[in-house]
């Protein structure tokens, strides 16, 4: 019987990405088959591999964290799901793909009436930001707050989150004057353009009173002009270093770190998998949201697996706005 194949986004050792032919996954016991609908353009399977992210025995080489799609083939008769379900969950490759082989405990449900480009979001983007505002910050009445990297797809939500959680003002780093509109149109107080503006100056001028909340998406140098600026018993959500993740050499600093000894800083680093077993909670509350329109959801779509590829170098240049997507096929209707 001939090897059924698919198109996949390749990793090799040394290699440019590529799309190319692989082997359609056969299922193991507990897994079920999705076409994948669409998936993230992440930093985070980057550094997954490169061993921040552990992979499951036997990952894949194909790229992709996180997607969303339809289940067509279940492995046993003891499968939550039914064939048709629209599901999105994370995975640790293959998302970059026509198809995925998903253990089901890994997927979620997607609610009716989600879009399905944006429920692939729901995993990664979405479940960072509702577990750290609302479960690790703990906002106190009268504090600031500030994204550093304000319109990413995880900075969006944290902006207008924050809001919810009743932060009483709001800041955000951003790098062009469009992001910074997008930040201060999902509440942002005051968005600062890091790459015309002196970032320590302006925080100077517009929260003159410190900072007592910093959700870090970004790291280098404006990183430490933020740390210089916190408040006593401020605390520090570690969620990403992205501009640091293409570094070859040793990287400083960051250099005014005693200043979280002085501060009394909690600094806590975060990985999404770690919040796993509360998926559901998060994910029920926050499709309320989107739905509701109580939140709004930013997302750049990269339309087809073959231009995946080239467009994954977007994260590291700052040119996507919102989360970035590759849809990999036309999504079932909600």
């Amino acid at each position: 019987m001939a090897t059924e194949m698919m198109k996949a986004v390749l990793v090799e050792e040394g290699a440019p990405l590529k799309l190319g032919d692989f082997e359609k996954p056969d299922l193991k016991p507990g897994e079920v088959l999705v076409k994948v609908a669409a998936s993230g353009l992440n930093r985070a399977d980057l550094v997954q591999r490169r061993g921040a992210y552990p992979p499951p025995p036997g990952a894949s080489p194909i790229m992709g964290l996180e997607i969303s799609g339809t289940v067509v083939e279940t492995s046993d008769g003891a499968s939550r799901f039914k064939i048709g379900d629209r599901v999105a969950g994370l995975l640790a490759g293959g998302g970059y793909a026509e198809f995925a082989a998903v253990d089901e405990g890994s997927l979620f449900p997607v609610p009716d009436g989600m879009d399905m480009v944006k429920a692939a979001c729901f995993p990664e983007a979405l479940m960072t930001v509702w577990a750290n505002v609302f479960d690790r910050v703990g906002f106190q009445t009268g504090e600031a707050f500030l994204c550093h990297g304000g319109t990413s797809g995880i900075g969006i939500m944290a902006l207008q989150m924050a809001k919810i959680a009743g932060a009483s003002k709001i800041y955000a780093t951003a790098g062009s004057a469009e992001k910074c509109a997008l930040a201060t149109e999902l509440g942002a107080d005051r968005a600062i353009n890091y790459k015309t503006e002196d970032v320590g100056a302006a925080l100077d001028k517009h929260c003159p009173k410190g900072i007592d909340i910093n959700f870090e998406n970004v790291g280098g140098k404006i990183m430490d002009q933020v740390i210089a600026r916190l408040n006593d018993f401020s605390r520090m959500p570690l969620c990403g270093l992205i501009s640091t993740y293409n570094a070859t050499d040793p990287l400083p600093g960051p250099y005014n770190f005693s200043n979280l000894l002085m501060r009394r800083t909690s600094l806590k680093g975060f990985i999404v998998i770690d919040y796993f077993p509360r998926f559901p909670e998060g994910i029920q509350q926050m499709a309320q949201w989107l739905m509701a329109g109580k939140i709004k959801f930013e997302t750049d779509i990269v339309d087809g697996l073959e231009n995946a590829p080239a467009s994954l170098s977007r994260l590291f240049e700052g040119k996507n706005l919102g989360k970035l997507m590759v849809q990999v096929s036309e999504p079932p209707a909600a």
